[in-house]
């Protein structure tokens, strides 16, 4: 199963864009019929609603008046997060059992209004954020909502900007122009990454990459795109991962690298980061099978589990490294010192763009023939790191 977090700005289309997906062969979770649901006549939620906002919030019928409750809940963030706490909850618990009802090779689209503001980004392998202009959104609510504009763009500053939402989406559909070209954006979305992301991610393999070298410029959005990887693997292996980091290549600004990222999970032996290594598939990466090894300074292999991307659209070696290993403090150090050495960081892009220019037989033979200059790399990054006081602890409260 495949789990989708699909959202988008009130007016954006989010609702175009699920029911595109319905059609394709998702099955659709609509968070707004669930929280629905969860305060009908008679239900808990709708008496713990009235007892905290009032008899005023009713229509005659003994149903929730929703706009009443609206011009309430929306007055302030007090009272939305009050609205929350009762809301929330429950629609996690029905949210749940539809999840459970679904047969194992589902896309399932969980479509939520307010997974940005929520935090719940990590909770999905996936995460698609339907985007428009301002202007449009305006238009459609005021056309087709009944709202007046001041009204339209009060429930607009109530809910996460643009920037916000952008930072939380793996995809981003846009919707500003007419509803066939979302539609169509959809159904490539579906045809070319969600269904391979689904059978991959069952199966537990690892998506198709090229095995060669092919570097790119320097992505400014790897960070980012990074970030939501990190968040969703330190949810699936929870406290058992002592400390998660973005590292490598596309960890350094700047630096040209392969378009792969490169993460690691410390954890406290072997044992455990096999174990964490099979649940990341909570994050959409699958365990690969066999040995994998960090090679030491002394010549030694320093064994580790790796894990890699089920989604094709994002390529990414997840090591996980047992604390005892130095490797891990070696790639933290690394990426530390190209991060303030910009000179190093451009002596070791010239590097790898002429090794990259060589015919090798694979990735790995790749990635041998840059050992030699690593190491050297290593002995200047130590000195640099007793200058500038920088230490590596298995476990952070603060991490990147």
């Amino acid at each position: 199963m495949l789990r989708v977090g699909l959202t988008g700005g009130i007016g954006a289309g989010k609702s175009t864009a699920a029911h595109a997906l319905a059609a394709a062969g998702a099955t659709v979770i609509d968070a707004d019929v669930l929280a629905r649901r969860a305060v009908e006549p008679g239900t808990p939620g709708l008496a713990e609603i009235v007892a905290e906002f009032g008899e005023d919030v009713l229509q005659r019928d003994g149903s929730l008046d929703r706009a009443a409750l609206a011009r309430v809940a929306f007055a302030d963030q007090t009272a939305r997060a009050r609205l929350n706490a009762i809301v929330h909850p429950r629609v996690a618990d029905l949210t749940a059992r539809e999840v459970a009802a679904v047969p194992p090779d589902a896309v399932v689209v969980h479509d939520v209004p307010l997974l940005v503001e929520n935090g719940l980004g990590p909770n999905y392998q996936l995460v698609l954020v339907v985007t428009a202009p301002e202007r449009a959104r305006v238009r459609r609510l005021v056309a087709e909502r009944g709202m007046t504009e001041h009204e339209a763009r009060a429930r607009m500053r109530a809910q996460a900007d643009d920037a916000a939402r952008a930072a939380a989406a793996d995809v981003l559909l846009d919707n500003g122009g007419p509803p066939d070209m979302l539609r169509a954006e959809v159904e490539r979305l579906w045809r070319e990454r969600l269904t391979p992301f689904e059978g991959n991610l069952r199966h537990g393999r690892p998506a198709d990459r090229l095995d060669r070298a092919v570097l790119v410029d320097p992505d400014p959005s790897w960070a980012a795109q990074a970030g939501r990887i990190v968040a969703r693997v330190r949810r699936a292996a929870g406290r058992r991962a002592l400390r998660t980091d973005h590292i490598g290549s596309t960890s350094v600004p700047g630096l040209a690298a392969k378009d792969v990222l490169d993460l690691q999970v410390v954890v406290a032996d072997l044992d455990t980061a096999g174990a964490v290594a099979d649940d990341l598939r909570e994050a959409g990466l699958v365990r690969r099978d066999g040995e994998w090894w960090d090679s030491a300074e002394d010549g030694g292999m320093l064994a580790k589990a790796m894990a890699q991307n089920a989604d094709p659209g994002r390529a990414v070696n997840c090591h996980v490294r047992a604390a005892g290993s130095p490797a891990w403090r070696e790639a933290l150090l690394l990426r530390d010192w190209l991060r303030a050495s910009p000179d190093s960081a451009a002596e070791y892009a010239d590097l790898k763009r002429r090794l990259a220019g060589i015919p090798h037989e694979s990735v790995d033979a790749y990635a041998q023939t840059k050992t030699p200059w690593v190491r050297h790399a290593l002995e200047r990054a130590r000195a640099w790191a007793q200058r500038a006081g920088w230490s590596a602890q298995a476990r952070e409260d603060q991490q990147e």
